[in-house]
């Protein structure tokens, strides 16, 4: 089904956050404020490596309006932290290893105040030769940044089967490329911050964006040195984090601050700090060896993929997993000889980011692809059916999978599709200047969803009816630009006939959510939905048997709807369709609450106060209404929880996926051979993920990744120099603008399953951000024959003299 407004008719459904966020009358966590809060800010390196000899912070504890000054001595617990492997000190104590490692921190009554006790600190550096790449972190000799070693590798992967050796000696094409990938800065809009406050109780509240509350919790109890029960993490809403925000930043800073002070703090990084001290995308270099057969179908493949994790580790070992796991493609490959290791250097940190790998290891893998179609004079689209898996085939790691026939619907969506028969058939446009060139590429691609095999990928939620009379459903998962609350609106509505009036919906906040995982991997729709699909029967079933109390009706002559219960045959016909926000009868679309800008709206006030809230709007052909049924009973009869975990391949293989995405995309460009830039004209994305729950929102994940792809593939690095960042700001990093986009996108959604498939909508976050970069660099090379290998595609690569015939008598000078 090709997604738009008018194929989806009354499942348009608007996001109740969009007006707040589009007229500026959403606060986020940062906006927050409180009278009596002070400022936070945090003492970073002067070098990206150094000894570090003293600090001297008399002088900054004795400035007027400074409340407290931290260092490595004043963290109670841990003093580290890292979700998989907590390297990173939060404060240095005698090695710095980049130049955003935080030394001190300091709190005072003003921004000014703070940076002026920040210029106060006196440090004695020893300066080191920094590690600036991966060949000098891997250099013999080198020194170790970390004890744990060997050397200075953080993971290594692999990949073996068959004999690629043997199998290449009999190949009768092979080709060989290396591909580079860019530091890619996540760029959300709302850099890194929050207001941390302690209470009476002695309970720490922190509103801080993460990806995934319940992480932030318990490593703030490590560094704390308290049980986890002993703090609020509140992370909802959020604008933006693409995986940037899944790892602590400013949090530990904010916490100790805030319990020294016994003062609320305020903490937010400016861009150029977000820039210093935040994650990046890991840069890769992917050397690959790829060797087919002279019929066409390969036979081994080789790949050695060098990642650049940076000082600490962050999640650079499963990033790397993720890549390894997903360079073979959705091909069947009998010799496989893949190798991966994951560097520390002094560069800046290397993170989480969408996509998770998969879009280094998809534009390598694709590139090969391509150029061995140009080998064999071949079609590339029909080179990748040849050596397509097939439907039962196992997974990349060799381990079982689930069946589907998305790969191959994916693949003869997008060969019928009116963009690629441009590839096949390129029009000829004689109006067009000679220096200008046109193309269209393609590629495919296999993602897999969900942490993989061997890592704890908790799941579940809760389902209530509320003492308002509201039914209430809380997940542990986030709201950061996604469109998870519209998603959920309608899973709801879907499920109960209600109105959107009838729900409250209540994420981001561990003191009133379940632990129901991180909203990362493209996971969150799919637990979600799994939740609700064992939440429902029970609930309902309350529902009516106290309904049919009350009344006297018997419970399978009821059922549930807008404002309460109804007798069957008498719900109105309008809600078989998903209920739209500017359609709804009696209702508006709900109001977010906004926090901390109003004078009256303080952070208590938010504390207990649900983010989704609806007017009310029952309609008179109730039998009885939510809030009547609420009243029967005691309250905990009204709750029912669920916990699960997601599904994972039976095969112990670790970090192997169960549950794949797939997508085709084409893209057109045009490219100007004088000064070497290239348009992204038309692309279509045809993509396999189960059924559309949220067709507005599947819309906008699809080309808000492929934005984030084109940024990736034609002007985003940030650019570092003997280990510091010669990119400080966004003035000199080129995110795509609304003229750099492309003209027009379309998107194709394969919504089949099969049989009694029990997992239902496949989550689409980063799907549309992996296969972008192949399919543009497949059509310059088609536009201008040049083969392009690095990202982002370098201008100068493509610019060409102009050998235009002079006219009889025109001097060329």
């Amino acid at each position: 089904m090709l997604l738009n407004r008018k194929q989806s008719g009354k499942r348009w459904h608007l996001r109740p956050d969009g007006a707040p966020k589009v007229t500026g009358q959403l606060q986020y966590l940062t906006d927050m404020t409180l009278p009596d809060m002070i400022h936070g800010r945090v003492l970073r390196s002067e070098y990206p490596y150094a000894r570090l000899l003293s600090i001297d912070t008399s002088e900054a504890e004795a400035l007027e309006g400074v409340y407290a000054v931290l260092t490595s001595k004043d963290v109670p617990g841990l003093n580290r932290f890292g979700i998989a492997t907590p390297d990173q000190p939060v404060f240095c104590e005698d090695i710095v290893r980049y130049v955003g490692d935080a030394i001190a921190a300091v709190a005072a009554d003003s921004p000014e105040r703070a940076a002026l006790a920040l210029d106060a600190i006196r440090v004695e550096y020893e300066e080191l030769t920094p590690l600036n790449s991966t060949d000098a972190a891997l250099a013999p000799g080198a020194p170790e940044l970390h004890e744990h070693g060997p050397g200075n590798v953080l993971h290594r992967t692999e990949i073996k089967r068959g004999d690629a050796e043997q199998a290449f000696a009999t190949c009768d094409h092979i080709v060989t490329e290396t591909y580079y990938t860019p530091r890619q800065m996540h760029a959300y809009m709302e850099t890194e911050g929050g207001l941390f406050v302690p209470d009476e109780e002695g309970r720490l509240n922190v509103y801080a964006a993460t990806q995934h509350g319940y992480k932030d919790r318990m490593q703030l109890a490590r560094i704390i040195g308290c049980p986890e029960e002993n703090i609020r993490v509140v992370s909802s809403p959020i604008g933006g984090s693409f995986g940037g925000k899944d790892e602590l930043n400013v949090q530990p800073y904010g916490a100790l601050l805030a319990l020294r002070c016994g003062r609320p703090v305020k903490m937010h990084n400016s861009r150029k700090e977000s820039v210093r001290a935040g994650l990046k995308r890991h840069p890769m270099k992917i050397e690959m060896q790829t060797g087919m057969s002279r019929e066409g179908i390969i036979q081994a493949h080789r790949v050695r993929i060098t990642a650049d994790t940076g000082a600490y580790a962050t999640l650079g070992a499963p990033v790397l997993n993720f890549c390894t796991e997903h360079c073979l493609g959705p091909y069947a490959i009998p010799n496989v000889d893949v190798e991966g290791v994951s560097v520390y250097t002094n560069n800046g940190l290397s993170g989480e980011f969408r996509g998770f790998g998969g879009n280094q290891a998809i534009f390598a893998m694709e590139g090969q692809m391509d150029r061995l179609a140009a080998i064999m004079n071949m079609d590339p689209w029909e080179f990748r059916r040849r050596n397509m898996r097939e439907k039962n085939d196992p997974g990349p790691l060799n381990q079982r999978i689930l069946v589907t026939d998305g790969l191959s619907q994916v693949w003869e969506a997008l060969d019928r599709s009116e963009l690629w028969q441009k590839h096949q058939h390129p029009p000829a446009d004689p109006s067009m200047p000679p220096w200008i060139k046109r193309g269209v590429g393609a590629a495919i691609a296999m993602h897999g969803a969900g942490l993989g095999y061997g890592i704890p990928d908790p799941a579940g939620g809760r389902l209530s009816l509320n003492n308002e009379g509201k039914i209430e459903v809380a997940f542990s998962y986030e709201e950061f630009g996604q469109g998870l609350i519209a998603t959920l609106e309608i899973m709801l509505c879907d499920l109960f006939q209600c109105s959107i009036s009838d729900l409250s919906i209540i994420i981001g906040d561990t003191d009133r959510v379940p632990h129901s995982g991180s909203s990362t991997a493209s996971r969150s729709t799919t637990m979600a939905w799994m939740a609700l699909q064992r939440l429902q029967t029970p609930f309902r079933s309350r529902v009516l048997a106290v309904a049919s109390e009350m009344s006297g009706i018997p419970s399978d002559e009821l059922v549930t709807g807008p404002g309460g219960v109804w007798r069957k045959g008498q719900l109105p016909a309008e809600t078989s369709e998903v209920e739209t926000p500017e359609k709804a009868e009696g209702t508006k679309v709900a109001e977010i609450v906004a926090v901390g800008s109003e004078s009256d709206q303080t952070a208590e006030s938010y504390l207990g106060a649900s983010q989704y809230q609806a007017k009310e709007g029952v309609s008179s052909g109730l039998l009885i209404s939510y809030a009547e049924l609420a009243t029967q009973g005691e309250a905990d009869e009204w709750i029912f929880d669920t916990k699960f975990d997601y599904p994972t391949t039976p095969d112990h293989v670790v970090g192997g996926h169960y549950l794949y995405t797939y997508a085709a995309v084409a893209a057109e460009v045009e490219v100007n051979t004088l000064t070497g830039e290239t348009k992204l004209l038309d692309t279509r994305h045809v993509v396999a993920a189960g059924p559309v729950i949220n067709p507005m929102g599947y819309i906008g994940q699809i080309e808000g990744g492929s934005v984030m792809a084109l940024g990736f593939t034609l002007t985003e690095d940030t650019v570092m120099q003997d280990s510091r960042y010669v990119t400080t700001n966004l003035d000199t990093y080129l995110i795509p603008t609304i003229q750099d986009i492309h003209t027009n996108l379309e998107v194709e959604a394969i919504e089949d399953l099969p049989e009694g498939d029990a997992f239902g909508p496949r989550g689409i976050g980063e799907i549309g951000s992996v296969a972008l970069a192949p399919a543009i660099t497949a059509a310059i090379h088609q536009a201008t024959g040049i083969w392009v290998n690095r990202l982002p595609v370098p201008r100068e690569q493509l610019v060409r003299p102009l050998n235009v015939p002079l006219q009889e008598g025109v001097s060329p000078s």
